[in-house]
């Protein structure tokens, strides 16, 4: 069967401002490209006429970055959402926590998810695990996402790129199956 046959939703997750702040984050993000390749694969979605699902974070916290309040809110410019696309908000790190997406996705016979967005060890990473765990047919697209530099349990700081990778490498194959995104266009060619 046709990858684009098995009607793939394409969720995009957390795609919104509040990553652009680099500082807030504790600096040296990764891959600062994954906005401009969510958007290219969004714009492929939309010329398949593919099931489109954007998830954005929202904070109770009137201080945060995430606060439907602040800029950071706000979709990235890359991704912004056309008017009949589906937009979840959730305020955990799974999209599938106190939202409707499974029962959106189960009402629509969607059984493939192709899951991009940032950060790869937070949102991303728990909406992969659950989105496997409930039995969907997950791919995560590597390019697409990005991490920032976090201090460890010790004090010890560990970079970006390696957070992002051992993040990849903790999903693959058992939860999700890890791809570039031209690996995914050849999919959909």
């Amino acid at each position: 069967m046709n990858f684009k046959e098995k009607n793939p939703a394409l969720i995009l997750i957390d795609v919104q401002k509040a990553f652009l702040d680099e500082k807030y984050w504790g600096g040296n993000r990764n891959n600062k490209s994954a906005e401009k390749i969510c958007g290219k694969i969004l714009n492929r979605w939309r010329e398949l006429n593919l099931p489109i699902f954007h998830i954005r974070h929202c904070s109770k916290n009137p201080n945060s970055i995430f606060n439907k309040s602040n800029i950071g809110f706000e979709f990235n410019d890359h991704v912004i959402p056309k008017f009949e696309e589906e937009v979840i908000t959730k305020y955990v790190n799974s999209a599938f926590i106190g939202t409707n997406l499974q029962e959106q996705l189960d009402k629509q016979n969607i059984d493939t998810l192709v899951i991009v967005g940032i950060t790869t060890n937070h949102c991303v990473s728990t909406t992969t695990r659950m989105a496997g765990n409930f039995g969907y047919k997950t791919y995560l697209i590597s390019d697409a996402t990005a991490a920032f530099d976090r201090i460890g349990v010790n004090g010890d700081n560990f970079d970006a790129e390696i957070i992002h990778l051992t993040s990849l490498a903790n999903l693959n194959d058992e939860f999700a199956t890890v791809l570039d995104s031209q690996q995914l266009m050849s999919k959909l060619a």
